[in-house]
């Protein structure tokens, strides 16, 4: 199923054609370095930047032999060379290649990632922006709580990916490293300044210490950041599936000419994509544990990390890069209902302002239970449907006896929970 969220740029980075391609580049920096240090011939040299090529048929021909993926590419290699040949991958182990390899792959992914996050920001920015003043009601619990603006709570989820932005370009530096260092880490066949040309000319670091293989680590902190973003994504795509219920209905996913929402109700119009990218979070944070678990490797390093990593590495990267693009696509085309937001504060009938009241009480020099017990005791009687809050307020004789008409007007004015927004949005943007 992943073929249906690979994007094409995703696709290409995760293609065995890529994948070799890089294995290339390290051999042949390798046989460079060499060359230059005296350790080859330079006219081996010369052979190899000329003549080495693969073609994946012989590949997996030589391995039905071989059994072994990287041992038939260097064959293939060789053949195309010629005698020149048994000059390449010299001091080397299959894992200098490989990961050296699978490194640049997640390098180049997380390119993508940080171009389609960079994006996602930008809309959520110029979304906040726009809703900076668009009143709404404030929920947690799930129930209505206190007055607050669209533009905030979208402000909100704007700088938690500019979060992951940040997290994302650390993780990315985290992984971009090479490891050139031979059978156990030792360069006891390959000399250090080897490795160091190869890095430098790939764009990596050097791994400080290898062992046969790069520390996993490195990899388990980048799934685990790819992890994080996807429950940003899910947070996100949540809200959105709140607000879009029913007896909700302050926004909604854009419902296409022709789109059909369910195949026995031919009124629903669901919030789908927002229920995929649901889904798909599921999926990419799967990849965490394996990562995970791969860390653990016996000694220099075993075989287990690899399988996993094969599955991994271009399920997470390449689902999250199609989610990321379409939760952009989604915010775009956002319908939001702001006259449904607006009325949907007053549905509780004013009780909203029962903080405002309560601490206005407290003001005027009532003990807080105190307080509290009479402004409750109104909400009761909203609750059970008998009137409006602020007219229980108001039958209430010890309130009315601290509090004016002019004094209800103002703690029932929604001004008063908008009147730090530009002094946040200031901040945030700062």
């Amino acid at each position: 199923m992943l073929s249906r969220y690979l994007r094409a740029e995703m696709e290409k980075i995760w293609s065995e054609e890529n994948f070799f391609s890089l294995c290339l580049q390290v051999e042949i920096l390798a046989a460079e370095a060499m060359a230059n240090k005296g350790i080859i011939p330079l006219d081996a040299l010369k052979d190899i930047k000329a003549k080495a090529k693969f073609d994946i048929n012989r590949i997996a021909e030589i391995e039905n032999t071989t059994h072994h993926q990287f041992i038939s590419f260097l064959s293939c290699v060789m053949e195309n060379v010629g005698d020149s040949g048994r000059f390449l991958h010299l001091g080397l182990t299959s894992s200098d290649v490989l990961d050296t390899a699978f490194a640049l792959q997640l390098r180049q992914s997380a390119d993508v990632l940080l171009t389609d996050t960079e994006n996602l920001c930008r809309t959520l920015k110029d979304m906040a922006l726009r809703h900076k003043d668009t009143l709404m009601i404030g929920r947690t619990h799930g129930m209505h709580a206190e007055p607050t603006t669209f533009g905030l709570i979208l402000l909100g989820f704007y700088e938690e990916w500019q979060r992951n932005l940040t997290r994302l370009k650390i993780a990315k530096e985290e992984i971009s490293v090479a490891a050139v260092s031979g059978a156990v880490g030792n360069f006891a066949n390959v000399d250090l300044d080897v490795e160091e040309y190869v890095a430098s000319h790939l764009g990596l670091k050097a791994e400080s210490v290898s062992t046969q293989v790069i520390p996993r680590d490195r990899f388990a902190a980048f799934f685990c950041v790819l992890s994080l973003m996807a429950s940003s994504m899910e947070r996100l795509a949540t809200e959105i599936r709140h607000l879009q219920r029913t007896e909700v209905a302050e926004a909604k996913e854009n419902f296409t000419k022709g789109q059909k929402g369910s195949s026995a109700m031919p009124h629903k119009s669901n919030p789908i994509l927002s229920e995929n990218l649901c889904g798909l979070a599921r999926i990419i944070r799967a990849a965490v544990i394996p990562a995970m678990e791969n860390v653990v490797l016996w000694h220099e390093r075993d075989m287990s990390h690899s399988s996993a990593e094969r599955f991994i590495a271009p399920d997470a990267t390449a689902t999250l890069d199609f989610a990321l693009v379409r939760l952009n696509g989604i915010l775009q085309g956002l319908e939001v209902n702001t006259d449904k937001m607006l009325a949907d504060i007053d549905l509780q009938k004013g009780l909203v302002f029962s903080q405002r009241v309560l601490l206005a009480l407290v003001d005027r020099g009532l003990g807080r239970d105190v307080a509290y017990r009479y402004v409750q005791a109104a909400a009761m009687r909203v609750w059970h449907g008998e009137c409006s809050f602020r007219s229980a307020l108001e039958d209430t004789k010890q309130i009315t006896e601290v509090l004016t008409p002019a004094d209800f007007d103002d703690l029932f004015d929604l001004k008063y929970y908008t009147k730090n927004i530009d002094r946040i949005f200031e901040r945030a943007l700062a």
